[in-house]
């Protein structure tokens, strides 16, 4: 198995449970521990490690990412990554990876303790004793038991909510853009739009993620929702800060349209106005959907042992940015990503005379099922080999499709059932240049990348992408041979392998494995039409 990264320096910038650094130290790598350092001082301090671990509390902006040269990897034991830049991190080829499963449990627990604290009053009663009164009348509460809770985002937090708030006899409703109708009534949500969903819920509780990407995102609850909910209904926000609307909240928690709510999160941490925290019918929390031992324990272990486990080619879990990577780790994977980068890099200098605008199409070849999942991470391999020499810095499978189209490299990705000659898989590469086309067809034989066809010419032998290759284009004559290998000793190189195309109108494409490349392709070009050599 293949490691996709090797660290051998991390830096954990929060406290983490001390879990978390003995299995990374286990493991091999070096960790260092610091707590409380300024902006200034984790930019200074970033550049010497290949990995960090953070919690919520520091800020992985794209400054950061930008002055950690080596920096691989950037892990947040917990769920989330708002305090992650992921787009700055993609860009620079950085995975970023949270625990998604570490503290959910805990938020759910929050979440449900939120609720029964709406329902009975329990803070503002507490208080009112502390304080010396015994205020039986102030505290009317109200029964759980048959009442309507709304769930917005049935992922894990939710399904959890779900479960334990039933126990208590309320009705589960709920909305989820991802999530299928059928896989949410297993544990006993129906569910619907949010249109119907608002006058229904006596109760609204949000589990969904702070992200453009998802159709539910900022300001959920807003003036215009919390019209078209019951009056008096009561929310809950354990998930992020800015999914309720503070200023919409407010303005219905005054009219009396919102009866009540539950906050542990807020836009501004902590919160500059105050206005809702001393709002009398609402219950908050300092952010403490995670704050339990048990939590935290799980979150360090979850993302030490995710590290290890992607260093060791094991599995990749919990990454955020790289999902072209989770399919990478099936035995033969590895050598498909080879061939993808070596058929870039072949493509590449087959079009070195006409760089400008370029479509590259990538077709996988086979009617094997695993090809189709593969078709994503062939493109960044191809991509990644089409640009590995030149001047973009470190380029990997994360960020190689972001850093070709930011080249003006058009990269498209197909699979078709059609099977190729020679193999029963393969991948195509179609490049089009300035109006110049190429086409590459290679496949995995043995575990080893191999290519079957250049430009129309099918080889005899499929040819190893392995080591020092020299292709050219000739007119098919018996010196041809000979006085390649002539030119090829005068200037000290060995021939290591050769192969030769089927000769199509007189012409053929020969490979030639050679002990290191020509210094001079100059010197062959009396004998040669097109002359291209490259490294794999």
């Amino acid at each position: 198995k293949m490691a996709l990264v090797s660290i051998q320096r991390l830096l954990i910038s929060e406290s983490v449970d001390p879990c978390c650094k003995q299995i990374l130290q286990e493991n091999g790598i070096d960790v260092t521990a610091k707590q409380n350092m300024s902006k200034e001082e984790l930019i200074a301090e970033i550049k010497d490690y290949e990995g960090l671990i953070v919690r919520s509390a520091t800020k992985v902006t794209a400054e950061v990412i930008n002055a950690a040269s080596k920096l691989k990897i950037i892990g947040r034991a917990g769920t989330g990554v708002d305090n992650v830049d992921v787009d700055a991190a993609t860009k620079k080829g950085i995975i970023v990876m949270n625990t998604p499963s570490g503290n959910t449990i805990s938020a759910a627990e929050l979440t449900c303790g939120m609720v029964m604290c709406l329902s009975r009053h329990i803070p503002q009663a507490a208080m009112s004793m502390k304080s010396g009164n015994w205020d039986r009348k102030k505290f009317m509460g109200s029964e759980l038991y048959g009442k309507t809770l709304g769930i917005v985002g049935l992922g894990r937090i939710g399904k959890e909510v779900a479960l334990r708030m039933q126990s208590f006899g309320m009705k589960t409703v709920g909305y989820d853009p991802i999530i299928p109708p059928e896989v949410t009534a297993t544990f006993g949500v129906e569910q619907m739009s949010l249109e119907q969903l608002w006058p229904l819920c006596d109760y609204i509780t949000v589990h969904t993620p702070l992200m453009p990407s998802t159709t539910v995102t900022r300001g959920l609850l807003n003036d215009t929702t919390f019209a078209r909910c019951k009056k008096g209904v009561k929310v809950v926000n354990c998930a992020r800060g800015g999914i309720i609307d503070e200023g919409a909240l407010l303005r219905a928690l005054e009219s009396g349209q919102c009866g009540g709510a539950g906050l542990d999160v807020f836009v501004d941490e902590p919160p500059k106005d105050r206005s809702l925290i001393n709002h009398p019918n609402v219950i908050s929390c300092p952010h403490l959907g995670a704050s339990t031992k048990e939590a935290q324990a799980r979150c360090g272990q979850d993302i030490a042992v995710q590290i290890v486990d992607m260093l060791e080619g094991k599995a990749l879990t919990g990454a955020v940015n790289a999902q072209v990577l989770a399919s990478t780790f099936s035995p033969n994977s590895q050598a498909w990503i080879k061939l993808g980068e070596a058929l870039g890099t072949i493509s590449k200098a087959c079009t070195m005379e006409n760089q400008g605008h370029c479509q590259v199409n990538i077709t996988a070849l086979g009617t094997r099922g695993s090809l189709k999942t593969s078709a994503g991470y062939l493109s960044s391999a191809v991509a990644m080999g089409w640009l590995r020499d030149g001047s973009n810095g470190h380029v990997n499978l994360v960020n190689a499709l972001t850093v070709a189209k930011e080249a003006g490299i058009k990269v498209t990705s197909t699979h078709s059932s059609a099977v190729p000659s020679l193999s029963r898989t393969a991948c195509l590469v179609e490049t089009s240049v300035n109006g110049s086309c190429h086409r590459a067809v290679g496949s995995v034989q043995e575990d080893s990348p191999v290519l079957l066809e250049l430009n129309g010419s099918v080889f005899r032998q499929p040819v190893p992408l392995a080591g020092n290759l020299l292709f050219f284009k000739a007119v098919s004559n018996p010196q041809l041979m000979p006085s390649v290998a002539g030119v090829l000793a005068a200037a000290g190189l060995q021939m290591e392998t050769f192969s030769a195309s089927s000769s199509t109108t007189g012409e053929q494409w020969c490979c030639v494995g050679v002990s290191s490349l020509l210094s001079d392709l100059n010197v062959l070009k009396p004998h040669v039409k097109e002359v291209t050599q490259l490294s794999v």
